[in-house]
């Protein structure tokens, strides 16, 4: 059997758990109320925007949706004429992707498992319109990435970005420091991207809007899953206090990890804003 990556676990957990039609935060504004019913219209807002930078669908402009999550987006492209095909490492989310494009009508996607550093560039070499990179842009070294997609993508075409960069403050040693993972330096990722022929058509930070996920996500961590953590760590050291005890000491360092980043309230509208910024940007291949 093939080890799933702790990445793709996160994914395909929050699709089964959550049964959420896609793996991305949502944009909230102030006419929308801050509440977890609202959570699918934040989503929405945000796919909104990632199509509308686009260009006009002719009928034939493709699209690469690279970390396509559950296929939705895709979907919306297929329904506005795009011919969009996405990549994924997950194959229980591949196999999600597949049954829902296959009740499209139309260009039939085609959905590439694998990583994107694995993915068979040179037969698709200067075949894309559109590189997109939703939410998945952190997970793959722009010093790998980058040279792809200058090589997917046809002369004058659209790199979109769309995701989190660690601030000048990542490592500052301050309240939350390091509490959230994942996210490129953006000055480092700044000064890479200055060494390939791609124009910087549109940068807009989008951090103010995102941030208010991380007091959804924070407010139901510390009031509902810290309290259900905390009844079954009493029924069981209770119940088998030698093995609970056992465990305990064996996970420690992993223990104390978890509840700095998950239990520690940290995971807040105010650390993510100091230590994450949020940005979609738009590059045209120049060469």
């Amino acid at each position: 059997m093939e080890k799933m990556h702790s990445r793709e676990l996160g994914l395909v957990l929050a699709q089964q758990l959550g049964n959420v039609e896609d793996l991305h935060y949502g944009l909230w504004d102030p006419d929308l109320e801050l509440s977890f019913s609202n959570v699918r219209v934040a989503q929405q807002r945000y796919s909104d925007l990632i199509l509308s930078q686009l260009p006009p669908s002719n009928g034939n402009l493709r699209v690469l949706d690279v970390g396509c999550g559950t296929g939705h987006l895709i979907c919306q492209m297929l329904a506005r004429g795009y011919q969009a095909d996405g990549v994924i490492p997950a194959k229980d989310l591949g196999a999600l992707v597949r049954k829902r494009i296959g009740e499209q009508a139309g260009y039939k996607p085609r959905i590439f498992e694998c990583k994107f550093e694995d993915f068979p560039v040179e037969s698709e070499r200067g075949k894309y319109d559109v590189v997109l990179f939703s939410e998945s842009f952190q997970y793959i070294k722009p010093s790998d990435s980058l040279p792809l997609v200058q090589r997917l993508l046809k002369p004058g075409g659209l790199l979109v970005i769309c995701d989190f960069f660690k601030t000048a403050a990542h490592g500052d040693g301050g309240p939350g420091d390091k509490s959230f993972g994942g996210g490129h330096v953006q000055r480092d990722f700044l000064e890479t991207m200055s060494r390939f022929p791609f124009r910087l058509m549109k940068d807009e930070d989008l951090t103010k809007r995102v941030s208010p996920n991380l007091h959804l996500l924070n407010e139901w961590l510390m009031n509902r899953a810290r309290p259900a953590g905390q009844t079954i760590h009493r029924y069981v050291s209770t119940n088998y206090p030698l093995s609970t005890r056992l465990l305990m000491w064996v996970f420690r360092k992993k223990l104390r990890k978890l509840q700095y980043k998950y239990f520690s309230g940290y995971r807040s509208r105010e650390t993510f804003e100091r230590y994450k910024t949020y940005h979609l940007m738009v590059y045209r291949l120049t060469d």
